[in-house]
């Protein structure tokens, strides 16, 4: 997965754990696409220290996903679901009793609709 991706996904976990400088600096960064200097006028800062605590926070993120494994969770439970919903699907075309197939279906999609 690329790099910037991953950070962008580890943000919208565990973004809210980084003070309020690091939230806006990696927001403004991978989110917003701005260049260091860009960032650097926002804040009041120089181009070094945005750089700093870009790469601070990014470390940050990727300890917090190491101890809590939060998106390792999500991904696990969201291809599972998908699994099962695609599992449900292809018995539906084979069965004559679709009720409890339907069933099946709509928790699957359930799971997938409160983990997005």
């Amino acid at each position: 997965m690329d790099k910037n991706i991953e950070i962008s996904l580890l943000f919208d976990f565990y973004g809210r754990l980084l003070r309020e400088k690091q939230r806006s600096a990696v927001s403004l960064y991978h989110n917003d696409d701005l260049s260091l200097s860009e960032i650097s006028d926002i804040l009041g800062i120089t181009r070094q220290g945005v750089r700093d605590l870009v790469k601070r926070s990014e470390a940050e993120l990727f300890e917090y996903e190491e101890k809590l494994g939060l998106y390792k969770r999500f991904a696990r439970v969201e291809g599972s679901a998908r699994h099962i919903l695609d599992c449900a699907q292809t018995l539906r075309k084979e069965s004559s009793d679709s009720k409890l197939i339907d069933e099946i279906i709509a928790s699957a999609e359930d799971i997938i609709e409160q983990e997005e």
